[in-house]
């Protein structure tokens, strides 16, 4: 369904909703709104939409600043691209060959795992990621009694149990870290990767739920790959959302800040704007897409319950360096081979995180030949401190790490470069994630016509974004009624109650 083809049989819209917070989930429930007929005003307190996808340029060369992929397993992302116009856009990565930079050197990500928990030994023991002790370990599983998992648990500390500490600080964290920018001896094992602990729950080893998964995983393999990325970059995505809400006739309004939200006999009613220059909107509904402090303030006086639940939640802070050179001024490591980048580990105690050689990944930010595109990041949650550094400095030990892991010269600089700083970027999901998120469901149905969506609910990637964008539009379309009817107040405006 392209921009054009968005429910044009429908009636008159049916009752109006505000959308707080322009990100991919906001963007998101409003195109879902605006194809069920219902008239909705977006504000973003920021000067762009889009949130963490941001496309933009680079020495003249198209690339992503934020998220650079989507994954392709579930249909989510990629079928909003395709009712927004992307859909000849969609693209795999050129190349899906990655690297660990771990024990001093680097070395080829092992296959056979999920989420960097091994099911085969074989391709992790020529890997050389793991030394001959922390393999061992691994294959003493089998000695080990069956494991209660119970409600939740993180990834780390079981997997650590079942498989030993070292097959979670060279693999595990280094991928799960990849996604949560967290650490894995925290991370919820049961919100994190609920096929895994599915596995373990059902399986008397890890090591055989693991190798059930890649039975599953090599079926769904015919489906496709498992990454697409956009011609232009993923940040195409939410701009290309944001035309289609407003051919469809949505009010989409940047630096327009939501101060107050409030019941009213009718519905409800939305403060926003500066105090200078204060808008009030009413609406029948309201979708809340907004990170979790800001969340936690607009339902103060609503449903404290669920404030003080996002209150308790955490987010990391990470930056993206991103730096354009000139090929010929790179070593082979990077320009050859059609590696697409390496994972650190933490445990090895290098500045970057990671990097990503955007020239060999990506097909379509070749479009110079003379230059050549790569990026590094910077920081997760506990590990922080280099984000004090300015972004000369960030750029600087960035190239310093390449030059250790590549062989980068020291003489090499980029021809440009730039830094982009997600601060409290992406929301932690530590054991009891998915019951808090639980109660602060419960607490915001309370309010009908009001539902909440984003990255700290369903998970953290596209998709899962959309998916939850998806759920608050249809929870508030359901209290619209027929035509738009108004809601009805609750008891006690102050408690949600």
């Amino acid at each position: 369904m392209h921009e054009a083809d968005m429910r044009t049989d429908r009636p008159a819209p049916a009752g109006h909703v505000v959308v707080i917070g322009g990100g991919i989930a906001g963007l998101a429930a409003a195109h879902r709104l605006l194809a069920d007929g219902v008239r909705v005003t977006l504000l973003e307190a920021g000067p762009r939409l889009g949130g963490k996808l941001f496309a933009g340029e680079l020495a003249g060369l198209r690339v992503d600043l934020g998220a650079e992929s989507v994954l392709a397993r579930r249909p989510e992302a990629l079928e909003l691209a395709r009712a927004v116009g992307l859909g000849d856009a969609l693209q795999p990565p050129a190349t899906a060959t990655a690297h660990l930079w771990t024990r001093g050197e680097l070395r080829p990500m092992p296959r056979g795992h999920v989420m960097g928990v091994p099911g085969d030994l074989g391709p992790l023991a020529a890997s050389g990621v793991l030394s001959a002790e922390g393999l061992a370990r691994i294959g003493a599983e089998a000695a080990l009694a069956p494991a209660e998992i119970g409600e939740d648990v993180a990834v780390g500390e079981y997997v650590a149990a079942r498989l030993g500490h070292e097959v979670v600080d060279r693999l595990v964290e280094p991928l799960l870290g990849g996604v949560y920018a967290g650490n894995a001896y925290r991370i919820s094992m049961r919100a994190a990767v609920p096929q895994l602990f599915e596995a373990a729950r059902t399986h008397a080893s890890l090591g055989e739920g693991v190798r059930e998964l890649q039975r599953r995983a090599a079926a769904a393999a015919q489906a496709g790959p498992v990454f697409s990325g956009i011609d232009g970059g993923i940040g195409r995505l939410p701009l290309a959302v944001a035309e289609a809400c407003r051919a469809a006739g949505a009010r989409l309004l940047t630096d327009t800040p939501a101060r107050e939200l409030a019941r009213t006999a009718t519905g409800w009613r939305v403060v926003a704007g500066t105090p200078e220059g204060a808008e009030l909107i009413e609406a029948d509904g309201v979708v809340l897409a907004t990170p979790a402090g800001v969340t936690a303030r607009l339902l103060d006086g609503l449903a404290p319950a669920a404030a003080a639940e996002l209150r308790g939640v955490e987010y990391a802070s990470m930056a993206l360096v991103t730096m354009a050179f000139r090929r010929c001024d790179l070593p082979a490591a990077i320009t050859e081979g059609g590696a697409s980048g390496f994972l650190v580990p933490p445990v090895d105690g290098r500045t970057i995180k990671a990097s990503t050689f955007s020239s060999n990944k990506w097909a379509w930010s070749g479009a110079d030949p003379e230059l050549f595109l790569l990026r590094t990041s910077v920081g997760r949650h506990g590990d922080e401190g280099d984000l004090g550094r300015s972004d000369e400095e960030l750029v600087d030990v960035s190239r310093a790490d390449l030059g250790q892991a590549v062989g980068l010269a020291a003489a090499a600089r980029p021809v440009a470069s730039t830094v982009t700083r997600w601060d409290g970027g992406l929301p932690q999901y530590p054991v009891g994630h998915l019951d808090r998120v639980a109660r602060i469901r419960a607490a915001v149905a309370a309010l009908p016509g009001l539902a909440v969506c984003g990255a700290l609910y369903d998970g953290v990637g596209i998709p899962a974004c959309i998916a939850s964008a998806g759920k608050a539009a249809d929870v508030v379309i359901a209290t619209l009624g027929t035509g738009g009817a108004p809601l009805a107040p609750t008891t006690d405006q102050h408690t949600g109650q």
